[in-house]
């Protein structure tokens, strides 16, 4: 069975008592976002890393296939067994995430 990256970090996520505004806070995104990320089945390595950076927590057990750790257990990221067509989707749905983020920050700059 695949793993569903989102919902698999929304766990640990709340297992560990972290609360969405706070990763929102530490991860420099707003709260939809977060709940962008935990409705999406692939999340790039680098979304994942990001996450785990400022909780402090290694998703290497849940994404062994994610990651691939070097002679000095940092994590790389890279998809294994992802086809071509995934990756582009991902890429542009997280490009598409990413401009919404940016018109999100400038509305709420321009709002007085």
């Amino acid at each position: 069975m695949e793993i569903h990256h989102g919902q698999t970090i929304e766990r640990i996520i709340r297992r560990n008592g972290y609360s969405i505004t706070e990763l929102a806070r530490l991860t420099n995104v707003n709260r939809r976002s977060v709940y962008n990320w935990f409705n999406q089945r692939y999340l790039k390595p680098e979304i994942i890393r990001r996450i785990g950076t400022v909780l402090n927590y290694d998703f290497s057990a849940e994404f062994p296939t994610l990651f691939l750790k070097d002679g000095n257990n940092k994590q790389h990221g890279t998809f294994l067994g992802t086809s071509v067509e995934e990756t582009a989707n991902n890429y542009w749905k997280d490009k598409y995430i990413e401009v919404l983020e940016k018109y999100n920050e400038l509305l709420l700059k321009n709002v007085p």
